[in-house]
């Protein structure tokens, strides 16, 4: 069998009752943590644009828009969820030699759950599947470095859960995953330079392709195959050649990768989330702001090239280049004291006082810093040199949310708590937080789905 037709099969054999019970709970700790991301995210201006673009479908098998409670057609509505997942850059991420943000595949299986009036193990397996799929090609091959965005792995792992949760064939989902990932290979641009809405849209708009490729596969068209291995497959154009051990798989012999992932404590890209830690913890030791002569930020290769090599990153003009740039979050974190949602508005990004400090900064990689990078930790290191010529310097290697210092339920749902206070009071964010951590006893996700509405 070829690549596609192994992970097809894998995919489609892996039951709930494969999944141990720690799976199963980070599982929902992840649920619990995407819902409370995308529902902060319900009237934000891009949110709303994308919401405006699902009235424009119906469908016989429709799915929900979250909160807005709008019915269109399921990709549309995985691409509308997905989009309100990822916009606050504040769900989880996965790092090896390509990142991603695993959590994004959670719109795909929404989605099609409710088209397909599937329940909650449903969700939790197929959510399951889809981190081991996306992480797994991120373990095998970089692809950033070649100019593709991360976000094409997610092709393969979305067509397979919407397959999944459609009862396709081996067949079938292997020409989804054939047609999917043939035709929609997003470019790295999308994460370079000024960042635009879309670096929040790139893999949403990845699931659509994926749920739109098994829609297609169901009905018998056909995908170009061997996908990777073919004379212009994948491997030849995108990723370079690579091997997977689907035996090893979790649920075939190995653990699953979801308990490998990292959960966000503060609003930022994950490479900046232990230099917010550094510099709260220089910030205890600084009298005033205006003592500070210059902050040295030392990282790791991925910390520097993707957050603090380029110039944009001292002047972000966009709230998605502000959430990615290490001179602004390290800036943010020394003169507030926190990083949170509200730290990307136009008027924080215009600044005064903040721009004075971020031309303070240089962004330096570590070798060292690198070697531990991503197995021991993602190091960063902050030194704030003083008029006085004193030098204050920490050093956080993992930060909180990483697996080897994860959030608690508690944490988890007060972050929820927190992103949701616009749209509910406390007793219904606490209900639905009741709801989502028994998820696996919903017989039909979409009762789940519509308990959303405010």
């Amino acid at each position: 069998m070829n690549l596609a037709e192994r992970l097809s099969d894998y995919f489609l054999s892996v039951k709930y009752s494969d999944l141990d019970k720690d799976t199963v709970e980070e599982a929902k700790k992840r649920i619990v943590d995407s819902f409370g991301c995308a529902i902060g995210a319900t009237k934000e201006r891009p949110i709303l644009m994308a919401s405006n673009v699902a009235r424009l479908y119906s469908s016989r098998k429709h799915s929900t828009v979250l909160v807005h409670n709008i019915k269109t057609a399921p990709d549309i509505a995985t691409f509308v969820n997905g989009f309100m997942v990822r916009y606050f850059d504040f769900n989880d991420t996965y790092l090896s030699k390509e990142p991603a943000h695993p959590s994004d595949n959670l719109s795909t299986c929404l989605a099609v759950c409710e088209a397909e009036g599937k329940g909650g193990r449903d969700l939790i397996t197929s959510l399951v599947l889809s981190y081991e799929i996306q992480c797994r090609l991120c373990d095998a091959a970089d692809i950033r470095h070649r100019g593709w965005d991360h976000v094409n792995y997610g092709l393969v792992s979305t067509s397979l859960a919407a397959s999944k949760l459609m009862g396709l064939s081996r067949k079938e989902a292997t020409n989804a995953v054939n047609i999917a990932l043939n035709s929609h290979i997003a470019m790295r641009q999308v994460r370079a330079g000024e960042l635009s809405m879309w670096k929040g849209a790139s893999f949403a708009n990845a699931a659509r392709n994926g749920v739109f490729s098994a829609f297609l596969a169901r009905e018998g068209i056909t995908g170009p195959s061997p996908i990777f291995e073919g004379e212009m497959g994948f491997f030849k154009q995108v990723s370079g050649e690579f091997s997977l051990d689907v035996s090893s798989f979790g649920g075939r012999g190995g653990s699953f990768k979801i308990n490998e992932t990292y959960i966000k404590y503060w609003p930022a890209e994950y490479h900046s989330q232990s230099a917010i830690w550094a510099s709260l913890k220089v910030r205890e030791k600084i009298r005033s702001v205006d003592e500070i002569k210059s902050i040295l930020v030392e990282t790791h290769e991925a910390g520097y090239t993707i957050l603090g090599k380029e110039r944009e990153k001292w002047r972000p003009k966009t709230k998605e280049t502000a959430d990615h740039s290490l001179p602004f979050i390290v800036a943010t974190s020394i003169l507030f004291g926190k990083v949170e949602n509200s730290s990307y508005t136009p008027r924080r990004l215009s600044d005064k006082k903040l721009l004075e400090i971020i031309d303070k900064i240089s962004v330096v990689e570590d070798k060292k810093l690198t070697e531990l990078y991503p197995s021991k930790g993602i190091p960063n290191r902050i030194t704030v040199e003083l008029n006085d010529g004193r030098k204050i310097t920490d050093e956080v290697i993992v930060p909180k949310g990483h697996p080897l210092n994860p959030m608690t339920r508690e944490e988890i749902e007060s972050k929820f708590i927190s992103l949701t206070s616009k749209y509910y009071k406390k007793r219904k964010a606490e209900k639905i937080l009741e709801r989502l951590w028994d998820v696996e006893r919903e017989d039909d996700i979409s009762e789940l789905i519509t308990s959303l509405r405010t």
